[in-house]
């Protein structure tokens, strides 16, 4: 029971980051979100609030790695557009209303420990979309330099989209995208 209630904080905390960032996310929030009893915060989060926003950072990132890990095997081309459609349906969900958990805590963080939390997270999307890409027919060089190309450009198409509350840059992007895959096959 007592896991369960964590567990609906750290996933109310990483929804609220998506949609409203790091200042935005309080305990308050999140409890309002996840009708948690108020003595759960310092029971689960005796650290304070950066505690819990680091187990957001670190479930967002899994959760990311986890759906990319269903497409093992498959080519670059099927990776790509996976780790498109996560961040697609991100968008269209919320209506262009959220984001990257990640994201909004590596612009916001003023904490060492949260921006090291978000930069392990980056990194470990970078590593396995590298070597996906790679299982999937694409040079090892080739592979890593996508990865990083395929985040960074889909984070910020995500931005743009969310600025816009319009789907249309992101689709922009990730047209270009497939299309640089597709010459470097």
């Amino acid at each position: 029971m007592a896991g369960e209630v964590k567990g609906r904080m750290v996933e109310g905390a990483v929804q609220l980051l998506a949609r409203r960032g790091l200042q935005a996310t309080s305990f308050s929030e999140v409890l309002a979100l996840t009708d948690a009893p108020r003595g759960s915060v310092y029971h689960h989060f005796p650290e304070g609030k950066d505690q819990m926003v680091g187990s957001a950072v670190d479930m967002a990132g899994a959760f990311l790695i986890g759906a990319l890990d269903r497409k093992a095997g498959a080519p670059a081309a099927e990776i790509a557009e996976h780790f498109l459609a996560i961040w697609r349906a991100v968008l269209t969900r919320s209506g262009c209303g959220s984001g990257c958990a990640v994201l909004a805590v590596a612009v916001a963080a003023d904490s060492a420990e949260l921006l090291g939390h978000a930069t392990a997270v980056f990194r470990s999307w970078r590593t396995r979309l590298a070597e996906l890409l790679q299982q999937g027919g694409m040079q090892p060089e080739a592979a890593r330099r996508f990865a990083t190309t395929l985040i960074a450009s889909a984070e910020g198409a995500v931005v743009l989209s969310r600025a816009e509350k319009d789907i249309e840059p992101f689709e922009t992007v990730a047209a270009q995208l497939l299309d640089q895959l597709r010459s470097l096959a």
